[in-house]
């Protein structure tokens, strides 16, 4: 039976700011849908919300069959403590079916009524998420993206590219009906972006996809929806990220032509009033219509003077008719300059013969030096040590042999995958004052 899901006219607020309003969507198998927006526009909140982890403001959201299986996978960070099996079962939803399917099996046990109907509707959900087989399939799963861990070590004991193949491994595991991505390709390497679009192009349900990855959703998508938040619209496009820019800039041109032509009439028929109230003010108050001496030439020119006057009365009446267009928003644009340091020395950092050991990790040796100026990327696959390469540059990781310094006058800002500079019980000044310190 094809599984659909169907948005109508949805509006979605958080505290007093809307987000949107008079959302319609219907996902049907096979559909890939892109949910595109600057940040705070609403794409997680949207899926929060057909989730039912949210409640709209106005609108519903229908799925069906009604027994169909939905999950919001949102690209969180795991509890460090749990284990990679542990993540797997809860991310797939087989922990929670587990979990289901004992309570009924009790209740069917106890002859509670309609405890027969609750058994079956919990067995067939925990076959339906792939729960009978889930332990034989993760470590091939693993082993697919090149992920050799024991799936009972505790996740924070990972590096920062294992751990994004950890949330890899539990996207390509599920077996719900729809699914609802969120920034799915964070942090994967190459590899790991070719799984995840093959992965989305082979799943035969309802896809919605929050990301801002344009190849990833030029690969997969095949309709796009934008969340304008400041005009407060939904639109639709057919078609991947590259039709959708293209739609997209031939809509602005469209909006702009008809806010131009609006502009110049209204302008047009302003000015032409404007002329003939100042023709009528003129011929009431003039010499000829204040100083002739005869009377039927002074009522003769105030007489078109009237007429003047009613003229531009009527056309300012047809200006008031005009069906307004509103201006189209300019786009804004972030710009921004790193403010510079004083003048380090030309030698910024040095690795010579570096060696780093992690566990059976081991990176080196490495001879590498950064001179003032120099923009290097660090490219490979997740796990294959960058994040370490980095730390042991800057002196954060102890080096097993070799020799790392750091020059003259350096001074390092990192902003590291995991955001451990951000706190959430912090407010963003407060987080800016602790990073900038008593100089600040």
């Amino acid at each position: 039976m094809p599984t659909i899901l169907t948005i109508t006219d949805l509006a979605v607020a958080l505290g007093a700011r809307t987000l949107f309003t008079g959302l319609d969507l219907t996902l049907a198998d096979g559909d890939v849908t892109a949910v595109v927006g600057p940040n705070g526009s609403g794409k997680s909140s949207l899926m929060r919300t057909i989730v039912g982890e949210l409640v709209p403001e106005l609108g519903s959201v229908r799925l069906a069959p009604t027994a169909a299986t939905i999950a919001w996978l949102p690209q969180v960070l795991p509890d460090p403590e749990e284990s990679l099996l542990d993540y797997a079962r809860r991310r797939t939803g087989v922990a929670a079916a587990d979990g289901e399917l004992e309570a009924a099996a009790e209740a069917l046990s106890s002859g509670m009524p309609l405890s027969e109907d609750r058994y079956a509707a919990a067995l067939e959900r925990w076959l339906a998420l792939g729960a009978a087989d889930l332990d034989q399939r993760l470590p091939e799963v693993a082993a697919r993206i090149g992920l050799d861990v024991d799936p009972t070590r505790p996740l924070g004991s990972l590096s920062g590219g294992q751990a994004a193949r950890a949330s890899l491994v539990t996207v390509l595991l599920s077996q719900y009906d729809v699914l609802l991505l969120d920034e799915p390709t964070n942090n994967l390497d190459a590899r790991g972006l070719e799984l995840m679009a093959e992965f989305v192009r082979s799943h035969a349900g309802p896809v919605l996809i929050a990301s801002h990855d344009r190849a990833f959703l030029d690969a997969v998508a095949t309709n796009v929806l934008e969340l304008d938040l400041h005009q407060q619209q939904v639109r639709h496009y057919k078609g991947g990220w590259s039709e959708f820019v293209a739609q997209r800039e031939l809509v602005r041109a469209q909006a702009w032509e008809a806010y131009e032509g609006y502009a110049e009439a209204r302008d047009s028929l302003a000015a032409q009033a404007r002329q003939r109230q100042e023709w009528a003010v003129k011929g009431r108050s003039g010499p000829k219509a204040t100083k002739e001496p005869d009377k039927y030439i002074r009522e003769k020119h105030r007489a078109r003077a009237d007429r003047q006057g009613a003229k531009a009365a009527r056309i300012v009446r047809a200006v008031d008719r005009l069906a307004t267009v509103e201006q189209p928003r300019k786009e804004w644009q972030l710009r921004y300059a790193i403010a510079e340091g004083r003048p380090s020395a030309d030698i910024v950092a040095t690795l010579a013969d570096g060696v780093i050991e992690r566990g059976g990790f081991r990176l080196g040796p490495v001879n590498l030096t950064v001179a003032r100026g120099d923009r290097i990327a660090v490219a490979g696959d997740n796990g294959s040590g960058k994040t370490t390469l980095l730390a042991a540059l800057l002196g954060r990781l102890p080096l097993t042999s070799g020799r790392q310094s750091l020059g003259t006058r350096v001074e390092v800002g990192v902003l590291d995958q995991r955001r451990r500079l951000l706190d959430a019980d912090e407010s963003l000044l407060d987080v800016v004052r602790r990073a900038l310190g008593p100089s600040g």
